[in-house]
């Protein structure tokens, strides 16, 4: 669930910032932000962009209502200030990476242009939205990764952190998952929604075949039996069985027997040739309990005959890195070039309005990343942020902007994505990324440099500053 009131869905400093800009006579100040990560998550070799769409519809509703105004005089801000914030709207330019598009660290993937107020006002929207949904779409792209082609559906929502299940379930199918048991998100974003039956329907019967056959009597073309509430192998799966062939009395079948606990490698193995010998080579079987993208791998590695895996905890909660270090850094004011400098060089910001390039391979995977000045040349090559001897001419290679114009004057450029087309594009876009950069151990690191331009605009300001 996104927020009803998303200008005050903010930082209190962003708010007090905002004010001291407007007090000293700076409101029409320019500025240029960058959104970036530095740290890729889950120790893998890129991540998933996700969350624009829905940091864009937000953004297209941003103004301060009369309560959220009443709210922040008693807080104690300028009467002055609040008349300028009643009739505020995000009127700048912005620029990004496509939703579901693959990126890697320290290159921006969002560009804001705009007035200082406004830039610095939608800071913590933007954060809070992309980093989130990001995590989650690069965790459900490596569970997707594990599991081939077999059907992934997100579990999560229950043990998700309140109401960003939602944005969870968005960005899982985003990253590759096939639906959800989320029916708030399947209705919002059309999303395939899916799902069984708990414990609690079996536990609720006399005995366990008639909790299967009501089930079955009312979802003959649907049903998923849980097998494991008493005595999977003894009990479970022979009740399944039975049902199963009532079904295919009456010209049904059942789809699939699930299994929520144990050793799912050896269950499923077991329950594989139950199912076969009673002639049920059709009927899936579908696991749950705990799943991450190693568990996945290591079942499919003991050649365990699983066909469906429910994915919740472990998903929904990021839960081996919580969160995506993505941060909004100032690089203009004025048109004048900025950055922050840091005693550790990685930290140090690259400043002035920027572009990114991605550069291909022959076979037309992804060879690099280039970051430069939005308006320079396009350079013959990119050398390592830090590590000048680390150089690559790319003038031979094809290549293509990774930041596209999506708002104009504060209006949207082009139609809002849905969370198919962003998932159908990640598809692509991941086919183009070599393996070496998708395995979870160790992955090798992508190449992204900077342009000879940036690097001496950079130096530059650091000496200037530095000689103050």
């Amino acid at each position: 669930m996104l927020p009803n009131y998303p200008a005050i869905y903010t930082d209190f400093y962003e708010l007090t910032m905002a004010q001291g800009y407007f007090l000293s006579g700076r409101k029409d100040d320019t500025a240029v932000f960058d959104y970036f990560f530095r740290k890729i998550p889950f120790k893998g070799g890129y991540v998933i962009f996700a969350g624009l769409s829905d940091f864009l519809a937000l953004l297209t509703d941003f103004k301060f209502h009369k309560e959220e105004i009443e709210y922040l005089k008693s807080q104690g801000f300028e009467a002055s200030f609040l008349e300028y914030l009643k009739d505020f709207r995000f009127k700048g330019n912005m620029y990004a990476a496509t939703e579901g598009e693959i990126v890697f660290n320290n290159a921006p993937v969002v560009r804001v242009e705009g007035s200082i107020i406004e830039t610095q006002l939608i800071e913590t929207l933007l954060l809070n939205i992309l980093n989130f949904e990001s995590l989650i779409a690069t965790k459900a792209r490596r569970i997707r990764e594990a599991a081939g082609n077999r059907v992934v559906l997100d579990f999560g929502l229950r043990r998700s952190q309140g109401f960003g299940g939602i944005q969870a379930s968005k960005a899982s199918v985003i990253g590759g998952l096939n639906g959800t048991s989320n029916v708030y998100a399947g209705v919002a974003h059309g999303l395939n929604v899916s799902g069984t039956m708990a414990h609690s329907w079996i536990q609720s019967f006399p005995d366990e075949l008639t909790a299967f056959r009501t089930y079955a009597d009312f979802y003959p073309d649907s049903t998923v039996l849980l097998v494991d509430t008493y005595d999977t192998l003894g009990r479970g799966i022979p009740n399944a069985i039975k049902v199963a062939k009532e079904l295919a009395e009456k010209g049904h079948s059942l789809k699939a027997i699930r299994l929520d606990s144990g050793d799912l490698a050896y269950l499923s193995k077991k329950a594989r040739k139950q199912l076969n010998d009673a002639g049920f080579n059709e009927v899936n079987i579908a696991v749950s309990n705990q799943l991450d993208e190693y568990l996945i791998k290591s079942l499919l590695d003991q050649e365990a005959p699983i066909d469906i895996f429910g994915v919740g905890t472990k998903l929904v909660t990021a839960y081996d890195n919580p969160a995506l270090d993505g941060v909004y850094k100032l690089a203009a004011v004025n048109e004048q070039p900025t950055l922050k400098i840091s005693e550790n060089i990685e930290k140090i910001t690259l400043p002035g309005a920027k572009t990114v390039t991605r550069y291909f391979n022959t076979d037309g995977t992804f060879y690099a990343d280039g970051i430069s000045l939005a308006d320079e040349i396009t350079p013959d090559s990119i050398e390592h942020p830090y590590f000048p001897s680390k150089k690559t001419t790319v003038s031979n290679l094809e290549s293509a902007l990774l930041l596209n114009q999506i708002m104009r004057n504060g209006q949207p450029t082009k139609s809002i994505p849905s969370a198919s087309e962003s998932s159908e594009y990640c598809n692509n876009q991941f086919s183009k990324l070599s393996p070496e950069y998708k395995r979870f151990d160790n992955p090798h690191v992508y190449k992204v440099g900077i342009s000879t331009g940036l690097k001496q605009l950079r130096d530059k300001i650091i000496h200037l500053k530095s000689n103050k």
